[in-house]
């Protein structure tokens, strides 16, 4: 039997890990996942969320490990996605829990989940503590960070943060504790969750980082619902949120695209051309061999986006709609953009592309250009010139 994994005295992960989940609503996890809950023994025995239910005979043989699941006292529902709320039911029917501690938009959320009015909630807000014997619980509300009802707990005594889908990665890893892992693999795994989940909440994200800075948290331990355990110096992934939530892009440029007969990706290569000219970091990304989320993942902190498309049934090629339609629905910041395509008879791409960037709020930094089927070196030569006008935008001429 495996080791159980204990956090600090009296508070264990026994929550579950997903090797083969491949795709998480649009998000590639080529990797997988982990959902984590964490169970307290205390006078009150307290479990801090549950996981997925395919999952959940995982989670109930891991409490095992620990004690017999009926004698949990309190269930914490920091959020109610079904990542995490997923073996709810069968937990509440096995421990029936004296309380269910949630926020009041947690509440609500439940009961539309799982219908029933009869469970032992108590509802609670930013700042509210609950004894649980030796240790000291608070809890603090993080609205849509990243649904309405998340919130995260804290073990005051113990410095333990337990902080629901923030500071998380989806990874599967027999490791639980950052300092067991790769660093830069480990880093890459949280911005593409950054990038991915929570980048729309930018601005909020801001603010709690603030807000818990200026209440004075002592925090020793950070433990999130996906991926590994921040023990080492678990205050490094509060800053890096803090540098991603500002959006403060580098001198880096994006070209991605997608192409029928290679026209558009001739295209591609000639604009880095121009980028390359003025010394100007980019990255060419082929959208039939790059997946969204990725693409997402280098944008968080790209000056310029620059997408191209073919014309196919007068409109942009699908993946090139797809993931305009993704991008647009996370709403990356302090961005320029600008759009290029290859036609045949009447080449709407790149007006269409062009009209999705500025709906983001993109500064579109030129008209685009547009060629007819293959293009001539008079032609690319219209590419290179766009890539040398981007370069001097990322560089802040005007």
């Amino acid at each position: 039997m495996r080791t159980i994994v204990k956090l600090k005295e009296g508070i264990h992960w026994v929550g579950a890990v997903d090797w083969n989940v491949r795709d998480f609503h649009g998000y590639s996890t080529p990797k997988g996942t982990t959902y984590n809950a964490y169970l307290v023994l205390d006078e009150k025995i307290t479990l801090f969320d549950t996981v997925k239910g395919s999952l959940q005979s995982d989670l109930i043989h891991n409490i095992y490990k620990v004690i017999d699941p009926s004698k949990i006292d309190y269930l914490v529902v920091n959020h109610v996605e079904p990542d995490h709320s997923g073996s709810i039911r069968d937990l509440v029917e096995r421990a029936r829990p004296e309380k269910i501690f949630c926020s009041a938009r947690g509440k609500k959320a439940l009961l539309q989940h799982f219908h029933h009015e009869d469970w032992p909630y108590e509802v609670v807000e930013t700042g509210q503590e609950v004894s649980l014997g030796k240790r000291t619980l608070q809890f603090i509300e993080t609205r849509m960070v990243h649904w309405p009802d998340s919130m995260f707990s804290y073990l005051k005594e113990d410095g333990v943060l337990i902080s629901s889908d923030g500071f998380g990665q989806h990874w599967a890893t027999s490791e639980r504790f950052n300092d067991d892992v790769d660093h830069a693999e480990l880093m890459f795994h949280a911005k593409k969750y950054f990038a991915n989940i929570l980048l729309p909440y930018a601005p909020l994200i801001s603010k709690l980082i603030a807000q818990v800075a200026e209440s004075g948290l002592k925090v020793d331990m950070i433990a999130p619902d996906h991926g590994v355990i921040w023990r080492n110096s678990p205050l490094q992934i509060v800053a890096a949120y803090d540098e991603w939530a500002k959006q403060e892009p580098k001198q880096k440029a994006l070209i991605i695209y997608d192409t029928m007969w290679r026209s558009t990706e001739i295209m591609a290569k000639a604009i880095s051309d121009g980028l390359a000219e003025n010394q100007v970091t980019f990255k060419i990304m082929d959208l039939s061999a790059t997946h969204r989320s990725d693409v997402i993942t280098e944008i968080l902190d790209a000056r310029a986006v620059i997408v191209g498309s073919s014309t196919l049934n007068n409109n942009m090629l699908p993946r090139v709609a797809d993931m305009l339609c993704y991008m647009k629905g996370l709403r990356p910041q302090n961005k320029i953009g600008a759009a290029f395509g290859s036609y045949g008879w009447s080449g709407e791409a790149v007006k269409l592309i062009t009209k999705e960037l500025e709906e983001m709020k993109f500064d579109v930094a030129h008209p685009g250009v547009r060629l007819p089927y293959v293009p001539t070196h008079e032609g690319l030569r219209e590419c290179v010139e766009l890539g040398r006008q981007m370069a001097k935008r990322i560089k802040g001429a005007p």
